[in-house]
């Protein structure tokens, strides 16, 4: 059963072009290609700094791609739209759809309730779409251990001293917590073998033409 406790991992979403809904000929060649390929839950994850949610931008950007949209209690953002950036519940409606078994994992997060919804994927995976998940490392492990079918990729940084450069040239934490942050970023670089796949970040375009050929995406992207 995929109702499971995880960890979380910040998700966003993608949006159709409104060229496709346009161009009825176009989606109906398109859905006859996707249901001649055989969809996939993708998930990635790696330590902070490793480039994992840059490259999950990049693989966005091709239609047959569809992003995770987490299911949350926390109240919205400014700016931040339902079923877009977040599935925004109530508590009693988050219960309720733990008990129905309606989500592959969820946690508890700062008092707040996340989860990945299971009929998003399920539909994706139907419609022939790689359902892209970026979760930690943790996360990803504890639904690997459980056989939950997917594509594991670890996103890795060049060396140590890459990633200490990237975390620390984001000039938003102080030493102690990049010590921290690195210290983290080693216990997981340690868990990498267990994953199905390690796909090394020393260059953008290569990692992620690396995943679309795991993942079984051509080489170029499909866009609406």
């Amino acid at each position: 059963m995929w109702n499971v406790c995880v960890s979380r991992s910040r998700t966003s979403s993608k949006l159709h072009s409104e060229s496709q809904q346009l161009n009825p000929k176009a989606n109906q060649q398109m859905n006859q290609q996707n249901s001649e390929r055989a969809g996939s839950m993708l998930l990635i994850s790696g330590p902070s700094g490793c480039g994992k949610s840059t490259i999950c931008k990049q693989l966005l950007l091709d239609d047959d791609v569809v992003f995770s949209v987490s299911a949350t209690t926390r109240a919205p953002r400014p700016g931040e739209i339902d079923g877009q950036h977040y599935h925004f519940l109530s508590p009693e409606e988050f219960r309720a759809k733990i008990s129905t078994g309606d989500f592959i994992e969820h946690a508890e997060v700062h008092g707040n309730m996340y989860g990945t919804l299971k009929s998003p994927m399920e539909e994706a995976i139907a419609d022939g779409k790689v359902y892209l998940v970026e979760i930690d490392v943790q996360g990803a492990l504890q639904l690997k251990a459980l056989e939950v079918e997917g594509i594991y990729v670890f996103v890795a940084p060049p060396d140590f001293n890459v990633l200490r450069e990237r975390l620390s040239g984001r000039g938003t934490e102080t030493p102690e917590v990049l010590e921290r942050r690195l210290k983290k970023a080693e216990d997981e670089y340690r868990e990498r073998e267990r994953y199905d796949h390690i796909v090394v970040n020393d260059s953008l375009d290569r990692a992620v033409a690396e995943i679309r050929s795991i993942a079984g995406l051509p080489a170029e992207a499909s866009r609406g």
